[in-house]
């Protein structure tokens, strides 16, 4: 029997045979009356119970991953009542697909009368929805759900795809009491076990199974793991993170060998990097596409003509890409049409576009290579072992002396070097053609920053009157752009601007670098804000940070497991000028404060200065000096928050003489 590798903390012990353990059917007087669940009392349901069971077996003459399911969750709330519709996600192939069988399901409740119900599910209610071509979902509801109900449910799920064995998800968005996951592996195949996630298991263990599996005449002994964990918290969403199936408890397994069980012919499935390489390189939808500058010396020479410096060669290069292929909304690491394709059509896939900006700064000298990677939503990449799938993007790496750009020419308002937000996560894979591949950061090169200056007088009617200037930066001049943009005309824009503030009316403006992605992008306003209803009051209270005051802490939780991801650094600051009356002074100016994050990581201060008592100048910055902090740091963050809007909260006060 082959040996199966697994990645665990655990080392698992053998026997000789074990039969799968799930739980038994039905429900105890103390899960029916059960109110709320003590580990969580904010709970609006919990897993009582959960049962997985994956083997790969002969299925009517044919090799097949049978996966059976049972669960038990208690529903406690109303808005519980959304685990009682179950939906099953299954596979379709050309000639083969999934197939889930023998569902069954109940409902326990007790009637208006005090005695427990039990309503059963009719077959006829399971019904699959065909999502796109290869994908359908299988879905039903469970009957009579309601708030205190107990909900059960079964299902068979089998697969011609044992290739991509089941992996099994220990965390959900409601906590579970216990989640127990068995696997029934014959001795023909080899799987690496991977645990992800914060959690560990409460218990591991494996046990012999002998000659489990027979097909055609082969027998093998199997391998029966099983995988349990108790007492699961919910995984609960939070601002600032990257795909939730990164941080979730649960385990994943990946195929590394197989042997046929009727010819004996052993196959290495997993590959070294330098497999990948050479597969990359000689594809015809990816390294040969790179190696096609002879197509591009003659196009690109005009677009080059006349700059001597690297930097500006690159930099007309990647306008020029932008500006002759559309992005058809195609996502994936190999080129569907090719580059003389891409640049005649003026249209391509992400892949076709960048693999042509690769090819096209090459062919103008410059060392350019291709980056894979996977975007935020697609989950982080499997740095243990080369698997082609984990990928789903790919962008260009320019290296101009000791400096590096991270280039992605699909979007025309991305400015050079900057990447999009989905490309920034965790690591790519740097794919040369004249060296081994290699790992690299995939951080921002530049930050979010913008700069408010506000130049404001109170006139007697209680109005502000004066100019509002807005800085845009990197990330912040992107999105700003993009905002703009949607616009037929930057006259359509500024009137959304001045119909989305009630008390604001725009006179006259200005938009400067709205097509100049490399210069910040500018905006000024004269406006006439309604403050005050009139000024004939012995005090005025005024809030300096009126604009954008800042009132929910985005971070809630009492600890976080996972990363606070904001993929850049960032950079926010405000000044305000402000003239009053001449009737009235200070008598309350605004809270000074300086407040920091830990190593330097951030900064939330405030400055004030009044020069005639009429007239003030306030000042505040807020600092991010870090992309990622991790969950260590989540607690300074937290409290920093706190600190920023206990603070915005506190009101000027203006006094007449």
């Amino acid at each position: 029997m082959n040996k199966i590798t697994l990645i665990l903390l655990i080392f698992i012990s053998l026997s000789l045979k074990a039969a799968a353990q799930d739980f038994e059917t039905g429900i105890t007087d103390q899960e029916i009356e059960m109110a709320k669940y003590d580990k969580d009392p904010q709970a609006n349901a919990v897993f009582l119970n959960e049962f997985g069971n994956t083997r790969i077996d002969e299925y009517m003459d044919h090799i097949r991953l049978i996966h059976t399911y049972h669960a038990k969750i208690k529903i406690f709330t109303k808005e519980g009542l959304t685990h009682g519709t179950i939906e099953i996600p299954i596979h379709n192939g050309d000639n083969t697909e999934e197939e889930v069988n023998n569902v069954t399901g109940f409902t326990y409740y007790k009637d208006d009368n005090g005695i427990i119900q039990k309503a059963e599910l009719d077959s006829k209610k399971v019904f699959t929805v065909k999502d796109y071509k290869y994908g359908s979902t299988v879905k039903f509801a469970l009957p009579a759900l309601r708030p205190g109900c107990v909900i059960e449910f079964k299902f068979e799920l089998i697969s011609p795809y044992w290739d991509h064995f089941r992996g099994w998800t220990f965390q959900d968005d409601i906590p579970k009491v216990n989640s127990q996951y068995e696997v029934h592996i014959p001795g023909f195949w080899t799987f690496n076990a991977s645990l992800r996630g914060a959690l560990k298991l409460t218990k591991s263990n494996s046990e012999v199974e002998r000659e489990c599996f027979s097909s055609g005449g082969s027998k093998a002994d199997c391998s029966h793991i099983t995988y349990n964990m108790k007492d699961i918290p919910a995984f609960v969403d939070e601002d600032y993170m990257t795909a939730r199936k990164n941080f979730l408890s649960a385990i994943f397994f990946e195929l590394v060998e197989v042997t046929n069980p009727y010819t004996g012919v052993k196959t290495v499935v997993t590959k070294e990097w330098s497999d990948v390489d050479r597969q990359l390189k000689i594809s015809d939808e990816f390294g040969v596409q790179m190696k096609r500058t002879s197509l591009l010396k003659e196009r690109i020479a005009p677009v080059i003509a006349g700059k001597t410096a690297d930097i500006d060669k690159a930099k007309a290069l990647y306008a020029w890409i932008k500006s002759q292929i559309k992005w058809n909304d195609y996502i994936g690491i190999y080129s569907t049409d090719g580059v003389k394709k891409a640049l005649d059509t003026h249209a391509g896939s992400i892949a076709d576009i960048n693999l042509t900006l690769i090819t096209a700064l090459s062919a103008a000298g410059l060392n350019a290579e291709a980056v894979v990677l996977s975007t935020r939503e697609h989950g982080m990449v499997n740095n243990l072992y080369p698997v082609l799938n984990d990928f789903n993007y790919v962008i260009a790496r320019l290296t101009i002396g000791d400096q590096t750009y991270l280039l992605d020419a699909t979007d025309p308002l991305l400015s050079f070097g900057l990447l999009p937000l989905k490309c920034i996560n965790d690591k790519g894979r740097v794919i040369s053609l004249n060296k081994p591949s290699y790992w690299i950061e995939l951080s921002a090169q530049q930050k979010a920053a913008t700069t408010r200056m506000f130049d404001l007088t109170l006139l007697d009617n209680g109005k502000l009157k004066g100019t509002i200037t807005n800085y845009y930066k990197g990330y912040d001049a992107y999105e700003k752009r993009k905002a703009i943009k949607k616009f037929n005309t930057v006259d359509e824009y500024v009137e959304d601007f001045d119909e989305k503030q009630p008390k604001l009316k725009v006179f006259k403006s200005d938009i400067a670098n709205l097509d100049s992605l490399e210069n910040p992008l500018r905006e000024t306003f004269e406006v006439e804000i309604d403050a005050f209803d009139n000024t004939n009051h012995d005090k005025l209270a005024f809030n300096p940070y009126f604009w954008e005051k800042r009132t929910t802490n985005p971070f809630k939780l009492a600890e976080r497991d996972y990363p606070v991801d904001w993929a850049f650094a960032s950079d926010k600051r405000l000044v305000l000028v402000m003239h009053l009356p001449a009737q009235y002074i200070i008598e309350t100016p605004p809270q000074i404060v300086a407040f920091s994050l830990p190593n330097k990581g951030g900064m939330f201060a405030t400055t004030f200065e009044s020069q005639d008592n009429n007239s003030f100048t306030f000042s505040n910055i807020t600092q991010f000096n870090k992309s990622v902090y991790d969950s260590a740091e989540y607690p300074y963050l937290k409290e920093l928050f706190n600190k920023i809007i206990l603070t915005e909260k506190g009101d000027m006060i203006f006094k007449k003489k």
